[in-house]
């Protein structure tokens, strides 16, 4: 629920406890942005405001899906620069993302990890339901790839964000995107599936 901003407070409750975690990060956008009409703290800028409060074990963040358009010629140099993995959208088109997660879990290994699955992340095709769209993104089938590719890994928590019903009149965002947490409770440390 709520914009990108939530996951901000959750990730400081979260260090709190565990120490600096590690991220996978679903998302069209990084969120790493420093301001935007003079404000620190909005949906754009979550994640840089968590490494700057040493939230983040920044070489145990991964970035997935991102995409759009830009006011940068190098968008991406921030997250680089932290030491995240970014992997762009088009890194992902047609292909089965398992491969992919197999080396997200690897790189988590076993120590603390959330997920922050932002719905426009998916392609407006599936969610158009969401304040920010990007075209070319990924599918709902992927989204449970790298979803499932999570289980086992010593997850603290995840979040959906981003969903705006009013946008999509179909009601299949909303749909997509409470499927999505459902699989996201089936991979927390703990829960038995069939």
């Amino acid at each position: 629920g709520g914009d990108h901003t939530i996951t901000y407070p959750i990730l400081q409750a979260l260090a709190a406890k565990h120490g600096p975690v590690g991220l996978v990060h679903v998302d069209a956008h990084t969120d790493t942005g420093d301001t935007a009409l003079g404000e620190k703290i909005y949906h754009g800028s979550p994640f840089r405001r968590c490494v700057e409060e040493g939230l983040l074990d920044c070489g145990r963040v991964v970035q997935i899906g991102i995409r759009g358009s830009s006011y940068d010629p190098d968008p991406h140099k921030y997250c680089r620069e932290q030491g995240f993995r970014v992997v762009p959208a088009e890194e992902c088109w047609m292909k089965s993302l398992e491969p992919l997660m197999r080396e997200v879990r690897a790189q988590m290994g076993d120590k603390p990890m959330y997920i922050s699955f932002d719905i426009d992340g998916l392609d407006p095709a599936y969610a158009p339901g969401t304040g920010t769209p990007e075209i070319a993104g990924l599918t709902p089938a992927q989204a449970l790839e790298i979803i499932r590719g999570c289980k086992g890994l010593n997850i603290v928590g995840c979040d959906l964000v981003e969903v705006a019903p009013m946008y999509d009149v179909s009601g299949n965002t909303a749909l997509l995107g409470a499927n999505l947490l459902f699989e996201m409770l089936c991979v927390l440390p703990g829960v038995k599936t069939l």
